[in-house]
């Protein structure tokens, strides 16, 4: 049975009583337990990161960056081991465990070079022997708060950048998936990291609202679900902290007449089935256009039918169960609600069992066809493996739907019309845009970021906007005494 605590100042510190069980989505059997913290281990977290940050900020870019190639190198010989706590806590198949933590380790590569993207901008005699250059520095004490369907990447998209930058760092994962982190740090500290620099504390609301209010913290960044990035946003940046928060996502696909509807279906399929729709840039609406309806729901009900659900640790299974029997309970009445609302259910995953695992938290995939704006699974994010299709009569009708939901994480067209799919990434009003691809999940030197109720906040994640988040900007003018001009002078200065 395993039993976690935090990782404080370098070290495991046991939890109080309050603890939270760890269970296996495959099995539904207890793996051990978690504890959970709140406003006094998070004090204490951030003392020591307060203790640590000084000497961190003041360690060359060149040095922190040999840790992250350090780390760099230990995660990927940990690779195996890493992604199998990933599927034992959270339930998605092995190959997509170690993709996610691919994803993650492109953020660390980018980390590796941050003496060059910490360069700032110098000007010569912007006055009579004055110059001007301008300084990258560190915020401070970061915190993140993460959610649990991608124990290993989401934390990998803040950290590496936070740290990599001169700041120190408090993670707060998700109870349900705390194993990979606490790896993590073990491995970071293997790295040469030095103590208090990343701290890891584990909990729930507590917790949250114990970083929220924390004086010492100065920054924060969220992943998770709506309600809950717009309440940290309002709370962090009430008490004077920076904030970036990642919300929910209904991201659709645009099917147009012309796209190869095979490539298109397999697209879907693991877009919207892979890792059980439990993705932020998971789609879950297929808009087709015209004459592509019939023939993709034709082609889609006939693979939806054939996937291979199982535990994610058989290399057979192509999707293994949700995250909790209450997820899959709550996916499964929003299946309900499409069902009575009259979209036309094509394949049902509801009822499924898989030998074996008959305590298992498993939904089988599936497909709805003429779902409607105004029904609730097509308002609503389900993060499960429930595709919707949605039938439009041309492209306009199309774009529309997409730009007028709530949501802007990410949209794609798959189509062979380079004028169509011109206008759509200009004219669509979404974060991420694919062309032919259906996840366009950025890599990490660019940004992860969505628009609309997606996003709260200035700044996306990772990239040159991760590096803008975890730096504050100092400008400096400077005039060397033989320069200085005899007398004050009382009117507003000017370099002229």
């Amino acid at each position: 049975m395993v039993r976690l605590g935090h990782y404080v100042g370098g070290c495991h510190v046991e939890g109080d009583v309050t603890q939270s069980a760890l269970v296996d989505p495959a099995t539904g059997q207890i793996t051990g337990h978690v504890a959970l913290g709140g406003a006094r281990e998070i004090d204490a977290a951030v003392s020591a990161a307060r203790a640590a940050l000084p000497g961190w900020a003041a360690t060359p870019p060149l040095r922190r960056a040999a840790i992250m190639f350090r780390f760099r190198d230990l995660v990927e010989k940990h690779a195996d081991e890493l992604a199998s706590l990933i599927t034992r806590e959270h339930g998605k198949v092995h190959a997509d465990a170690r993709g996610s933590l691919q994803r993650g380790l492109e953020v660390v590569e980018f980390a590796c070079g941050i003496p060059h993207l910490l360069k700032g901008e110098f000007s010569e005699n912007v006055g009579a022997g004055v110059d001007s250059f301008s300084l990258r520095q560190p915020v401070g004490v970061c915190a993140g708060i993460t959610p649990f369907n991608f124990p290993a990447m989401v934390p990998m998209w803040m950290f590496p950048i936070a740290l990599a930058c001169g700041n120190t760092f408090i993670l707060k994962p998700s109870e349900k998936v705390p194993s990979c982190s606490m790896r993590l740090a073990e491995l970071l500290s293997e790295a040469g990291l030095p103590p208090g620099v990343f701290n890891i504390v584990n909990g729930a609301k507590e917790a949250v609202d114990a970083i929220l209010a924390h004086p010492g913290v100065d920054a924060i960044s969220f992943v998770g679900s709506t309600p809950i990035a717009e309440y940290v946003y309002q709370t962090g940046s009430h008490a004077g902290k920076r904030v970036q928060a990642l919300g929910g996502a209904k991201n659709h696909l645009v099917v147009m007449p012309d796209a190869d509807i095979d490539m298109t279906v397999d697209a879907l399929m693991g877009a919207a089935y892979g890792s059980a729709g439990e993705r932020c840039m998971a789609i879950s609406v297929a808009v087709a256009v015209g004459a592509a309806a019939d023939p993709l729901a034709e082609k889609l009900a006939a693979k939806v039918r054939a996937l291979k659900v199982g535990p994610g640790t058989d290399p057979a299974s192509e999707m293994g169960p949700l995250v909790t029997r209450a997820h899959r309970d709550k996916v499964s009445s929003l299946i309900d609600s499409g069902e009575a609302e009259g979209a036309k259910l094509l394949v049902d995953g509801r009822g499924l069992t898989v030998p074996g695992y008959e305590d298992g938290a498993f939904l089988g995939g599936t497909l709805f066809d003429h779902v409607s704006p105004q029904m609730r699974i097509y308002r609503e994010e389900i993060f499960g493996p429930v595709l919707c299709v949605v039938r439009a009569p041309d492209f306009e009708a199309a774009l529309e739907l997409v730009n007028a939901h709530e949501y802007g994480n990410g949209a794609a067209i798959f189509t062979r019309d380079g004028d169509a799919a011109r206008a759509f990434v200009n004219r669509v009003r979404i974060g991420m845009t694919g062309v032919n691809i259906a996840i366009p999940v950025p890599m990490a030197f660019f940004s992860f970021g969505g628009w609309k109720r997606s996003l709260f906040g200035d700044h996306n994640v990772h990239g040159m906007d991760g590096v803008r988040f975890y730096t504050r900007v100092k400008t400096i003018t400077a005039r060397w005494p033989t320069g200085i001009r005899a007398g004050a002078d009382f009117s507003m200065p000017t370099m002229r």
